[in-house]
């Protein structure tokens, strides 16, 4: 065999077909070696074409989510107008004003003369001077909120007050009891207990109802010894209400407009139920009184 021969055969053995025989590649781990001809392509997604009324119902939405917020701080929530004259402010409340910030209550009159949530827009700022807890309705409802709420108005600083929802179809007895038990002592500084008058059922006379309710006022009177209020509103007191009632106890007069209350001899006049207090959510009453 002659030299290039021999170079022939020693070239085949080291060639990369048979020096590499019998030996496998490693395979790259975690990875499947697919032969790139056998590779299978990707669909490609689905192409989202949305209707004309939908890009504009999206384009309108996030307009709307962006506008929202500047437009509630450019101008505020407000509310009802404020009558003209030189008030102290009381506020009445019950379990439906569960969020309060007693420490930030105030009253906030705009440029336009109602009640507004922003204090920094607000021409005039006064200090809720006294707040009215509902404590009890008929014989066995007591607020579930009062206890709360009277030990904050009396922690605050808050001159405080409570009343009773009166049912004419319940004995008026009972419903001075539960008032009592749901109010407790009072203080000297805390203000009189207040009869709410509103409703009259189907088959009661109106001196049906002056008769209980003179029955509630003279225990809730003998218990605090001092005379109660009669809340009630100007048509109620001029169909209902008598003398025997109106002459004898003070009145607290409710009239949603911002003339004065037919009713003249009243000491404090409850004007509107949208009235926007900071420091309280959603709508309040708000009364007022001459300040003296």
């Amino acid at each position: 065999m002659n030299k290039t021969n021999k170079l022939n055969i020693v070239t085949k053995k080291l060639s990369p077909k048979n020096g590499a025989k019998g030996r496998k590649k490693a395979p790259t781990k975690g990875k499947k070696r697919v032969d790139a001809g056998t590779r299978r392509k990707r669909k490609p997604s689905p192409a989202i074409t949305l209707k004309p009324w939908q890009i504009f119902a999206a384009i309108g939405a996030l307009l709307l989510v962006s506008l929202v917020p500047y437009i509630i701080h450019k101008k505020g929530e407000t509310g009802a107008h404020v009558p003209d004259g030189l008030w102290s402010y009381t506020i009445d409340i019950s379990h439906h004003n569960s969020t309060i910030e007693w420490d930030s209550l105030a009253v906030c009159i705009d440029a336009r003369g109602r009640t507004s949530r922003d204090i920094m827009k607000a021409r005039r700022v006064y200090p809720v001077s006294s707040v009215i807890i509902k404590a009890s309705e008929g014989t066995s409802l007591k607020d579930k909120d009062f206890q709360a709420s009277w030990s904050s108005a009396r922690a605050h600083g808050i001159k405080r007050g409570a009343y009773h929802f009166f049912r004419t179809s319940s004995d008026p007895a009972e419903q001075a009891r539960n008032f009592i038990e749901a109010v407790g002592p009072l203080s000297l500084d805390d203000l009189p207990p207040v009869l709410d008058l509103e409703t009259i059922h189907r088959g009661c006379s109106s001196k049906q109802l002056c008769d209980n309710a003179l029955v509630w006022l003279k225990a809730v009177e003998a218990r605090y010894g001092v005379k109660p209020v009669i809340y009630t509103c100007d048509s109620f007191l001029k169909e209902h209400l008598s003398p025997a009632l109106t002459d004898n106890y003070p009145v607290w007069i409710a009239h949603y407009k911002t003339s004065s209350p037919v009713f003249r001899d009243w000491i404090l006049w409850q004007f509107t139920d949208e009235a926007v207090v900071r420091g309280i959510s959603g709508k309040v009453d708000l009364s007022v009184a001459p300040v003296k």
